[in-house]
């Protein structure tokens, strides 16, 4: 059976560019559909966020304003309310070890960009992962917590892989536009990631060695299925 942890931001909020504070949390399809196709196939997914803390779902991604229709909301919350133990008590990512893990798996919501991005913990995380060549799996704006990890010279552990993440047309389109605190895309490519984007909005997986990205929610249930694959490779 394989074990893959499941890290999902803590951050209920967020700063904007204009200095206003955004309410934001972790977006219910991203987390419901990956738990369910990953645990459907057998595997033991384990959640953590930073400290231990209870993670927010996002509002928007249960209703209409967030392009969620009513009967698959009302599917989400179901089966988020299933799993409510798991969410109550999550392990936090300072008492985590990558060696008991198969896999690292990150969904998103734009609440990885303001805590996941930067946390140390994850960081050391995602550096031993990839280092012992386990799956580093990450969703949509839980690519921005790819940005965590660091060589010991500073540069980006992910320079030079490549991958997909929630596009800057996307964000513009149906995401913070201009008041975003920073475009994922044009940040991990800055920061010297290869990102190939598909069209806006489509089912984008990309898979370099180890490494597995998705574009956004449309990209869920394609990414757990890569990672299952993955593994059973």
């Amino acid at each position: 059976m394989s074990k893959i942890l499941m890290v999902i931001s803590s951050a209920n909020s967020m700063q904007l560019a204009d200095g206003s504070t955004h309410p934001t949390g972790y977006w219910a399809e991203e987390v419901a559909a990956s738990h369910e196709v990953l645990t459907a196939a057998g595997a033991e997914v384990s959640i953590a966020t930073p400290g231990g803390v209870r993670p927010t779902v996002d509002a928007l991604s249960l209703d209409e304003r967030g392009g969620v229709a009513e009967a698959d909301a009302q599917r989400l919350r179901a089966y988020l309310d299933g799993i409510a133990d798991q969410l109550s008590a999550p392990l936090s990512l300072a008492e985590v070890r990558a060696g008991d893990h198969d896999a690292i798996y990150i969904p998103g919501g734009h609440a990885p960009m303001a805590d996941l991005a930067t946390d140390a913990d994850l960081g050391r995380l995602l550096d031993e992962a990839d280092a012992s060549g386990r799956t580093v799996a990450a969703l949509c704006h839980g690519v921005a917590a790819l940005l965590s990890a660091g060589r010991p010279d500073g540069g980006f552990t992910f320079a030079g892989r490549t991958l997909t993440s929630f596009t800057d047309e996307e964000e513009r389109q149906g995401g913070l536009g201009d008041n975003t605190p920073y475009y994922v895309e044009s940040r991990l490519r800055e920061r010297g990631a290869v990102v190939e984007a598909g069209p806006a909005w489509s089912n984008t997986v990309v898979q370099d060695g180890n490494l597995i990205t998705g574009q956004n929610p449309q990209s869920s249930k394609a990414t757990a299925e890569a990672v299952l694959k993955t593994l059973a490779d």
